[in-house]
Protein backbone atom coordinates (compact mmCIF):
# COMPACT_ATOMS: atom_id res chain seq x y z
CA UNK A 1 0.00 0.00 0.00
CA UNK A 2 2.60 2.84 0.10
CA UNK A 3 5.93 3.75 0.23
CA UNK A 4 6.76 6.36 1.94
CA UNK A 5 8.54 9.31 0.13
CA UNK A 6 6.17 12.20 0.32
CA UNK A 7 7.58 14.88 -1.23
CA UNK A 8 6.89 18.56 -0.70
CA UNK A 9 3.60 18.97 1.69
CA UNK A 10 1.59 17.22 -0.88
CA UNK A 11 0.31 13.14 0.37
CA UNK A 12 3.04 10.98 1.07
CA UNK A 13 5.24 9.91 -1.47
CA UNK A 14 7.55 7.17 -0.59
CA UNK A 15 10.57 5.33 -1.45
CA UNK A 16 10.38 2.90 1.48
CA UNK A 17 3.40 4.23 -3.86
CA UNK A 18 3.65 4.37 -5.51
CA UNK A 19 -1.73 4.19 -2.44
CA UNK A 20 1.77 9.86 -1.33
CA UNK A 21 3.40 10.03 1.26
CA UNK A 22 2.09 5.66 -1.88
CA UNK A 23 5.21 7.65 0.07
CA UNK A 24 3.40 5.06 -1.25
CA UNK A 25 3.44 4.45 -2.81
CA UNK A 26 3.20 3.65 -2.11
CA UNK A 27 1.68 3.69 -2.44
CA UNK A 28 0.20 6.06 -0.51
CA UNK A 29 0.34 9.29 -3.12
CA UNK A 30 -0.76 6.76 -5.93
CA UNK A 31 -4.36 6.51 -3.74
CA UNK A 32 -4.39 10.42 -3.83
CA UNK A 33 -3.65 11.03 -7.39
CA UNK A 34 -6.29 8.57 -8.28
CA UNK A 35 -8.93 9.55 -6.03
CA UNK A 36 -11.28 11.92 -7.40
CA UNK A 37 -11.01 15.55 -7.77
CA UNK A 38 -14.38 16.81 -6.46
CA UNK A 39 -13.76 14.69 -3.36
CA UNK A 40 -10.81 16.82 -2.86
CA UNK A 41 -12.50 19.96 -4.00
CA UNK A 42 -15.30 19.50 -1.04
CA UNK A 43 -15.50 22.33 1.64
CA UNK A 44 -12.92 22.12 4.28
CA UNK A 45 -14.38 24.54 6.37
CA UNK A 46 -14.37 21.95 9.50
CA UNK A 47 -10.68 21.70 9.15
CA UNK A 48 -10.01 25.36 10.65
CA UNK A 49 -9.53 25.75 14.06
CA UNK A 50 -8.38 23.34 16.74
CA UNK A 51 -9.92 20.01 16.95
CA UNK A 52 -9.21 17.72 19.96
CA UNK A 53 -9.31 14.67 17.19
CA UNK A 54 -6.58 16.30 15.23
CA UNK A 55 -3.59 14.36 17.48
CA UNK A 56 -1.45 17.08 16.39
CA UNK A 57 0.19 18.47 19.69
CA UNK A 58 3.43 20.09 17.43
CA UNK A 59 1.81 21.67 14.93
CA UNK A 60 3.47 24.91 15.06
CA UNK A 61 6.56 23.26 13.94
CA UNK A 62 4.47 20.87 11.52
CA UNK A 63 3.43 23.84 9.77
CA UNK A 64 7.22 25.27 9.52
CA UNK A 65 8.36 22.31 7.85
CA UNK A 66 5.39 22.28 6.05
CA UNK A 67 5.74 25.86 4.77
CA UNK A 68 9.59 24.61 3.81
CA UNK A 69 8.21 21.73 1.74
CA UNK A 70 5.81 23.89 -0.20
CA UNK A 71 8.45 26.35 -0.92
CA UNK A 72 10.65 23.51 -2.31
CA UNK A 73 7.53 21.78 -4.01
CA UNK A 74 7.02 25.35 -5.38
CA UNK A 75 11.17 26.05 -6.29
CA UNK A 76 12.16 23.09 -7.41
CA UNK A 77 10.15 19.77 -7.37
CA UNK A 78 7.10 20.81 -9.17
CA UNK A 79 8.92 22.00 -12.21
CA UNK A 80 11.01 19.38 -12.61
CA UNK A 81 7.85 17.13 -12.07
CA UNK A 82 5.73 18.93 -14.81
CA UNK A 83 9.28 19.05 -17.14
CA UNK A 84 9.29 15.33 -16.84
CA UNK A 85 5.62 14.56 -17.88
CA UNK A 86 5.83 16.82 -20.55
CA UNK A 87 8.87 15.21 -21.93
CA UNK A 88 8.88 11.64 -21.26
CA UNK A 89 6.48 9.88 -23.07
CA UNK A 90 3.71 7.97 -20.98
CA UNK A 91 4.42 4.65 -21.45
CA UNK A 92 7.99 5.24 -20.81
CA UNK A 93 7.05 6.79 -17.35
CA UNK A 94 4.89 4.01 -16.97
CA UNK A 95 8.44 1.87 -17.13
CA UNK A 96 9.99 3.84 -14.75
CA UNK A 97 7.12 3.30 -12.24
CA UNK A 98 7.01 -0.46 -12.96
CA UNK A 99 10.98 -0.81 -12.50
CA UNK A 100 10.75 1.25 -9.11
CA UNK A 101 8.21 -0.78 -8.05
CA UNK A 102 9.74 -3.86 -8.78
CA UNK A 103 12.69 -2.78 -5.98
CA UNK A 104 10.98 -2.52 -3.56
CA UNK A 105 9.24 -6.15 -3.90
CA UNK A 106 11.51 -7.69 -1.37
CA UNK A 107 10.27 -4.70 1.51
CA UNK A 108 6.74 -5.35 0.18
CA UNK A 109 6.97 -9.16 0.25
CA UNK A 110 8.47 -9.24 3.86
CA UNK A 111 5.75 -7.06 5.42
CA UNK A 112 2.98 -9.08 3.34
CA UNK A 113 4.93 -11.74 5.71
CA UNK A 114 4.43 -10.25 8.79
CA UNK A 115 0.98 -9.17 8.64
CA UNK A 116 0.05 -13.00 7.64
CA UNK A 117 -0.89 -12.25 4.52
CA UNK A 118 -0.10 -15.24 3.04
CA UNK A 119 -1.64 -14.52 -0.30
CA UNK A 120 -0.62 -11.04 -0.76
CA UNK A 121 2.96 -12.67 0.21
CA UNK A 122 2.54 -14.94 -2.76
CA UNK A 123 1.11 -12.22 -5.38
CA UNK A 124 4.12 -10.22 -4.56
CA UNK A 125 6.88 -13.12 -4.95
CA UNK A 126 5.36 -13.80 -8.28
CA UNK A 127 4.84 -10.34 -9.63
CA UNK A 128 8.92 -9.91 -8.59
CA UNK A 129 10.11 -13.46 -10.61
CA UNK A 130 7.49 -12.53 -13.45
CA UNK A 131 8.53 -8.63 -14.05
CA UNK A 132 12.09 -9.61 -13.27
CA UNK A 133 12.32 -12.13 -15.68
CA UNK A 134 10.06 -11.54 -18.36
CA UNK A 135 9.46 -7.96 -17.45
CA UNK A 136 12.83 -7.30 -18.23
CA UNK A 137 14.04 -6.23 -14.57
CA UNK A 138 10.76 -4.81 -13.87
CA UNK A 139 10.34 -2.88 -17.05
CA UNK A 140 6.75 -3.74 -17.86
CA UNK A 141 4.04 -5.43 -15.55
CA UNK A 142 3.84 -8.45 -16.57
CA UNK A 143 2.62 -9.88 -13.99
CA UNK A 144 -0.52 -7.62 -13.62
CA UNK A 145 -1.69 -8.85 -16.95
CA UNK A 146 -1.20 -12.66 -15.79
CA UNK A 147 -3.37 -12.45 -12.62
CA UNK A 148 -0.95 -10.56 -9.77
CA UNK A 149 -2.28 -7.07 -9.42
CA UNK A 150 0.06 -4.46 -7.35
CA UNK A 151 -0.12 -3.38 -3.78
CA UNK A 152 1.81 -1.94 -1.70
CA UNK A 153 2.94 -2.48 2.38
CA UNK A 154 5.14 -0.85 4.64
CA UNK A 155 5.81 -1.43 8.25
CA UNK A 156 4.45 1.67 9.95
CA UNK A 157 0.94 -0.70 8.02
CA UNK A 158 2.41 -3.66 9.40
CA UNK A 159 1.78 -1.79 13.13
CA UNK A 160 -1.09 -0.58 12.40
CA UNK A 161 -2.55 -3.60 11.28
CA UNK A 162 -1.49 -4.97 15.06
CA UNK A 163 -3.28 -2.43 16.51
CA UNK A 164 -0.38 0.48 17.17
CA UNK A 165 -2.13 3.47 17.02
CA UNK A 166 -0.76 6.15 14.42
CA UNK A 167 0.56 8.48 17.50
CA UNK A 168 0.96 12.13 16.70
CA UNK A 169 1.02 13.81 13.65
CA UNK A 170 4.48 14.81 12.29
CA UNK A 171 5.83 17.01 8.74
CA UNK A 172 8.84 15.51 7.77
CA UNK A 173 11.04 18.07 5.86
CA UNK A 174 11.10 16.49 2.10
CA UNK A 175 9.28 13.40 3.31
CA UNK A 176 6.48 15.68 4.06
CA UNK A 177 2.97 14.34 6.02
CA UNK A 178 3.74 11.34 8.50
CA UNK A 179 3.52 10.05 11.88
CA UNK A 180 5.47 8.92 14.66
CA UNK A 181 4.68 5.35 13.36
CA UNK A 182 4.66 5.49 10.04
CA UNK A 183 8.50 7.63 10.05
CA UNK A 184 9.49 4.79 12.76
CA UNK A 185 7.93 1.99 10.12
CA UNK A 186 10.21 3.92 7.39
CA UNK A 187 13.49 3.07 9.22
CA UNK A 188 12.49 -0.25 9.68
CA UNK A 189 11.63 -0.40 5.73
CA UNK A 190 14.98 1.04 4.72
CA UNK A 191 16.91 -1.43 7.02
CA UNK A 192 14.43 -4.63 5.53
CA UNK A 193 15.71 -2.81 1.77
CA UNK A 194 18.28 -5.29 0.30
CA UNK A 195 19.38 -2.83 -1.55
CA UNK A 196 20.46 -0.35 1.85
CA UNK A 197 23.03 -3.43 1.85
CA UNK A 198 24.16 -4.11 -1.19
CA UNK A 199 23.92 -1.17 -3.42
CA UNK A 200 26.29 2.47 -3.06
CA UNK A 201 24.91 4.97 -1.07
CA UNK A 202 24.21 7.06 -4.38
CA UNK A 203 21.70 4.28 -5.82
CA UNK A 204 19.46 4.62 -2.75
CA UNK A 205 19.29 8.68 -3.57
CA UNK A 206 18.74 8.30 -7.03
CA UNK A 207 15.86 5.84 -6.26
CA UNK A 208 13.94 8.40 -4.13
CA UNK A 209 14.65 10.86 -6.12
CA UNK A 210 13.06 9.45 -8.86
CA UNK A 211 10.02 7.68 -6.90
CA UNK A 212 9.54 11.46 -5.71
CA UNK A 213 9.45 12.82 -9.15
CA UNK A 214 7.62 10.08 -10.49
CA UNK A 215 4.62 10.19 -8.17
CA UNK A 216 4.55 14.41 -8.00
CA UNK A 217 4.66 14.02 -11.76
CA UNK A 218 1.27 11.87 -11.65
CA UNK A 219 -0.59 14.38 -8.43
CA UNK A 220 0.08 17.81 -10.29
CA UNK A 221 -3.58 18.50 -11.00
CA UNK A 222 -4.93 17.09 -8.41
CA UNK A 223 -2.92 18.53 -5.86
CA UNK A 224 -2.79 22.17 -7.41
CA UNK A 225 -6.93 21.65 -7.49
CA UNK A 226 -6.63 20.78 -4.02
CA UNK A 227 -4.63 24.02 -2.82
CA UNK A 228 -7.06 26.09 -4.79
CA UNK A 229 -9.89 25.03 -3.12
CA UNK A 230 -8.61 24.78 0.33
CA UNK A 231 -9.11 27.20 3.13
CA UNK A 232 -6.42 25.43 5.20
CA UNK A 233 -3.94 23.45 2.97
CA UNK A 234 -1.85 21.88 5.72
CA UNK A 235 -5.26 20.67 8.00
CA UNK A 236 -6.53 19.33 3.97
CA UNK A 237 -3.50 17.26 3.74
CA UNK A 238 -3.13 16.03 7.30
CA UNK A 239 -7.03 14.96 7.18
CA UNK A 240 -6.72 13.00 3.67
CA UNK A 241 -3.10 11.77 4.95
CA UNK A 242 -4.82 9.89 7.78
CA UNK A 243 -7.81 8.77 5.68
CA UNK A 244 -5.36 7.02 3.39
CA UNK A 245 -3.45 5.44 5.80
CA UNK A 246 -6.25 4.06 7.38
CA UNK A 247 -7.45 2.82 3.79
CA UNK A 248 -3.98 1.34 3.27
CA UNK A 249 -4.04 -0.09 6.69
CA UNK A 250 -7.48 -2.29 5.98
CA UNK A 251 -6.03 -2.78 2.43
CA UNK A 252 -9.22 -0.61 1.01
CA UNK A 253 -11.63 -1.91 3.27
CA UNK A 254 -14.06 0.02 5.41
CA UNK A 255 -12.91 0.42 9.20
CA UNK A 256 -15.23 -1.61 11.46
CA UNK A 257 -17.02 0.99 12.88
CA UNK A 258 -18.46 2.26 9.60
CA UNK A 259 -22.17 2.26 9.22
CA UNK A 260 -23.38 -0.74 7.28
CA UNK A 261 -25.96 0.53 4.60
CA UNK A 262 -26.56 -2.96 3.06
CA UNK A 263 -30.17 -2.93 4.69
CA UNK A 264 -31.11 0.58 3.06
CA UNK A 265 -34.08 -0.17 0.95
CA UNK A 266 -33.93 0.90 -2.41
CA UNK A 267 -35.58 3.99 -3.61
CA UNK A 268 -39.56 3.59 -3.78
CA UNK A 269 -39.44 0.50 -1.45
CA UNK A 270 -40.47 0.14 2.33
CA UNK A 271 -37.93 -0.52 4.72
CA UNK A 272 -39.36 -3.49 7.13
CA UNK A 273 -38.74 -1.72 10.06
CA UNK A 274 -40.59 1.20 9.03
CA UNK A 275 -43.45 -1.83 7.77
CA UNK A 276 -42.95 -3.33 11.27
CA UNK A 277 -43.65 -0.01 13.33
CA UNK A 278 -46.34 1.19 11.57
CA UNK A 279 -48.15 -1.84 12.07
CA UNK A 280 -47.45 -1.76 15.50
CA UNK A 281 -48.97 1.68 15.76
CA UNK A 282 -52.26 0.54 13.55
CA UNK A 283 -53.15 -2.28 16.09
Amino acid sequence: MTENTGIGSGPAFQTAGDGVVQTGTDPRAEQFAQSGSSEWAQSDADDFGPDEGDNDPLEVPNRMFFAFNEALDFAVIRPIAVTYRFIVPTGVRNSVRNFLRNLRSPVVFANDLLQGELERAETTAARFFINSTIGLLGLFDIAADSGYPYHSEDFGQTLGTYGSGEGIYLVLPIFGPSSLRDAGGLVVDTLMDPLTYIAPDGVGIARGVATGVDLRSRTIDELDELKRDSLDFYARIRSLYRQNRESEINNGAPPADSPDFSEVPAPGETDPLDAAQSSSAVE
